[in-house]
């Protein structure tokens, strides 16, 4: 899919790059300049709700934590619900964590155990797709609970760590990839 070549402009003006972020050799892409941007940042949600309108989406999953601040406004658009995917240990109620190896180290995911029904369509939302470790672990929670996968929506895709390949490449839709 192919998005407005103004909103990559813009969007590629407004990110930010933080070298050794979280750990040295680590480019972090900070999107809290767009974030700051009410016109680019409601752009940004509908260019990543749009490969989905008429999907009958039921779900939204935002993988923490930048997931949760592009996911809702997503879900809101597709007329979903929405439901975070955290870090093991910081959810209220009974969850299931689905554990995983990421490009700097090894962390989980968890849910609340009746946050997806059987048979629900499911989108899953992130800021950037990098190996696909987390977003992989995330669809395997969702299978787990009886969700389908619908797609993925990310933000950004850095095309040389492969991640779309560990997701189905035909699920997967990017605004901007490096």
């Amino acid at each position: 899919m192919s998005f407005d070549p103004t909103l990559v402009t813009d969007l590629q003006a407004a990110l930010r790059d933080v070298p050794d972020f979280p750990k040295p050799g680590i480019v972090f892409k900070d999107i809290t300049p767009m974030l700051g941007d009410p016109r680019l940042f409601g752009r940004v949600v509908n260019a990543m709700a749009a490969p989905f309108r008429g999907q009958h989406i039921t779900k939204v999953v935002g993988v923490e934590s930048r997931g949760f601040i592009l996911g809702a406004p997503i879900a809101l658009a597709l007329e979903a619900g929405f439901v975070p995917a955290r870090k093991p240990g910081k959810l209220p109620h009974r969850s299931i964590v689905e554990r995983y190896s990421l490009e700097y180290g090894a962390d989980g995911v968890e849910m609340h155990e009746d946050a997806i029904l059987k048979d629900e369509r499911v989108l899953v939302v992130d800021d950037v797709l990098a190996t696909g470790g987390t977003a992989e672990a995330t669809a395997r929670l969702i299978g787990r609970l009886g969700g389908n996968i619908v797609g993925f929506s990310f933000l950004i895709t850095l095309d040389f760590l492969e991640g779309a390949k560990r997701l189905g490449p035909d699920k997967v839709t990017s605004v901007l990839t490096f």
